[in-house]
């Protein structure tokens, strides 16, 4: 289990970053090289010719050289740094849709292997407007155009390709859990304390069979020397709808209310746009992630359109046992995504 206490000091390193002090260097934007682009075609040729399902295309099927040490970087700056990394350079005209998650797909496989993100089983997701309902308990918030809220998903890295950016919004923001930690044993450590208890999630319909639809965890863990988050407002909201799950308490509330206000303050959180051809990794255990709302174009063709990957490290940070709840596993290179009994994992270009 999870260790109830917590760091009663403020956490250091390149983790506990803060937005305005990196909104300004651009250094976390890599920028691929003319030789690295060419590396990426020849790779994809290389699985074109060998015709292999995109699904059982791995690490040694997608060959690279220089791009190879880069991302060993990356996923070094991934699980131990700052937690995050823009690659930009990548020009998705030049390509067909087969052919971008293919590049998208193999350079994945170099940071670990993809899991499965809804009932589905898809293996590569389709950040779009499908014109669900937000109120509705199943839909997921991905497939609307509404804000999503500061939160983390199923995996340990979540990986977005931009394809087509929306006509106004849908701005990208990371927030450092650690800097969030900071805050707020500064300000209210007695409602910091109140977020290593353990609080209800819904599943949103998406949990193992004879399981509850909901899963328990707290929102923040120090576990192994280590701060990891797991967060969804929304869905903690929605778990009250079981009679079974206690009703949140005041302090509670007011816990939540101040994670977020924290969250949402513009010197704490980075913005950034992403650009067509802009591939973002984040580190899914020490940020949130948001998206805010945006409007789309008339045309289906010109439609905000991102793929996404979620990937499982074989060399991924330890985590306390009550993430199996959420995550399967704990096991390192084998844990997270919605793995559903009968479902199996598939790629697919269609939304």
């Amino acid at each position: 289990m999870s260790s109830l206490r917590h760091p009663n000091e403020p956490l250091q390193g390149p983790a506990a970053w803060r937005g305005d002090r990196l909104t300004e260097s651009g250094e976390w934007i890599q920028v691929l090289s003319t030789a690295e682009l060419q590396e990426l075609d020849d790779a994809v040729a290389q699985v074109q010719g060998s015709g292999l399902p995109l699904d059982l295309v791995q690490r040694g099927d997608f060959p690279l050289g220089v791009l190879a040490e880069r991302l060993a970087d990356l996923r070094g700056e991934l699980l131990r740094g700052r937690g995050f990394v823009l690659l930009r350079g990548l020009e998705p005209a030049r390509y067909t849709l087969q052919e971008i998650a293919t590049i998208f797909w193999g350079l994945g496989s170099y940071l670990g292997a993809a899991v499965p993100q809804n009932a589905k089983g898809h293996l590569i997701g389709h950040v779009t407007d499908l014109g669900y309902g937000q109120a509705d308990p199943a839909t997921r918030i991905y497939q609307t155009n509404a804000r999503q809220g500061f939160h983390t998903d199923s995996a340990d890295v979540v990986g977005l390709l931009c394809l087509r950016s929306a006509q106004s919004g849908g701005r990208s923001a990371l927030v450092s859990c650690a800097t969030l930690h900071n805050e707020m044993l500064d300000r209210c450590p007695e409602l910091l304390k109140e977020l290593f208890m353990p609080f209800h999630t819904d599943h949103r319909g998406e949990h193992r069979r004879g399981s509850a639809p909901y899963f328990t965890t707290p929102i923040l863990n120090w576990f192994a020397d280590e701060l990891s988050v797991i967060y969804q407002r929304l869905y903690i909201d929605s778990a009250q709808r079981f009679e079974e799950v206690p009703k949140l308490t005041e302090t509670q509330v007011g816990a939540l209310d101040e994670f977020d206000r924290l969250a949402d303050d513009p010197s704490l959180h980075l913005e950034m746009d992403l650009r067509p051809g802009d591939m973002q990794f984040i580190h899914n255990h020490q940020l949130l992630h948001d998206r805010t709302a945006y409007v789309d174009w008339d045309e289906p063709e010109r439609r905000r359109h991102l793929l996404r990957l979620w990937l499982s490290p074989p060399s991924g940070r330890r985590l306390p046992s009550c993430f199996a709840e959420r995550f399967g596993s704990v096991e390192c290179g084998r844990r997270g995504g919605v793995d559903l009994a009968g479902v199996k994992p598939i790629v697919t270009l269609n939304p």
